[in-house]
């Protein structure tokens, strides 16, 4: 556990300084609020947006009032964690699963020093982990315990199921990181109430093999989440063909849905540095709050 806290903070540290070196210090906005948050209401005053009236106070008899608002200072984070058995893929250590997990544990720690809140829920079809938001070093290293340790009751996988779940815990606006292969049917509407409700920035985790699987001939292929061998001519063009178009066709649709909601995208791939890539994710999301 020791050694994984020290590379989780070597992550971290690479991070904050690439940040602070190429954006003035801006890391520190990373976790903070992008909008606007109810605050109180108060009495309605002449040249008041009606749209800002608070139909449910006023109904009360004691004269119309508006709702207030002020600026969103600080924001919960909550990460979103696929844990099926679709994640096991890939060598020993660079599973998707280790991946999203290193994401995690990173990402637990950074929230950790800028005191912002941060919870998280584990899902394959089923609650596996929920861990309530929360502050501080000791917060996030627990964090990274439990999810290091987590063996999830269930191989499936369920997004829709997931996504709802996380909606019924989550209550007030928070940034929320969606971490999955999204090798799922039918979750494009609980992904896109999701973006509505909150600030998602979605992490799609991808294995070379599902972009480019080698021809081997004939060979069995395992579904880890059914426990199914299949056997399959890897060498055969339409399989090939059909393979290719699947995943690319999957990527497009995430993307398409991130696009339409307004949420951020971020494919990472397990054998690829994901530091660099966390880095443009962030320098991204504050150059957009500075020319909103």
């Amino acid at each position: 556990m020791k050694e994984l806290i020290k590379k989780l903070q070597k992550y971290e540290i690479r991070i904050r300084k690439v940040i602070n070196d190429q954006m003035h210090g801006d890391f520190h906005s990373v976790f903070k609020g992008t909008g606007l948050e109810f605050d109180d209401v108060r009495a309605y005053q002449y040249g008041d947006d009606v749209r800002a009236i608070d139909w449910n106070v006023s109904a009360k008899g004691h004269g119309t009032f508006v709702k207030t608002y002020k600026e969103e200072k600080e924001q919960s984070v909550f990460l979103i964690l696929d844990v099926s058995a679709s994640q096991a893929i890939g060598p020993e250590g660079q599973q998707k699963i280790n991946v999203g997990k290193e994401i995690c544990g990173v990402l637990a720690l950074a929230a950790a020093r800028q005191t912002s809140q941060i919870g998280m829920v584990c899902i394959s079809d089923q609650k596996e982990k929920y861990i309530k938001p929360g502050r501080g070093n000791d917060h996030a290293f627990s964090m990274i315990k439990a999810l290091f340790e987590l063996t999830p009751a269930s191989d499936k996988t369920d997004l829709a199921g997931g996504i709802k779940q996380a909606l019924n815990l989550i209550k007030r606006r928070s940034l929320i990181l969606l971490i999955s292969d999204f090798i799922d049917l039918n979750y494009e509407r609980e992904m896109s109430m999701l973006a509505r409700k909150h600030d998602l920035v979605v992490i799609h985790l991808m294995d070379k093999r599902e972009k480019a699987l080698p021809p081997m001939g004939i060979i069995p292929l395992l579904d880890k989440e059914t426990g199914r061998t299949v056997w399959v001519n890897t060498s055969s063009a339409h399989f090939q063909e059909t393979y290719l178009a699947t995943n690319a066709q999957n990527q497009e649709k995430i993307v398409k849905i991130c696009r339409k909601q307004k949420a951020n995208y971020l494919a990472i791939n397990t054998d690829d540095d994901y530091v660099p890539q966390l880095v443009n994710l962030f320098r991204l999301r504050n150059k957009i709050r500075k020319s909103a």
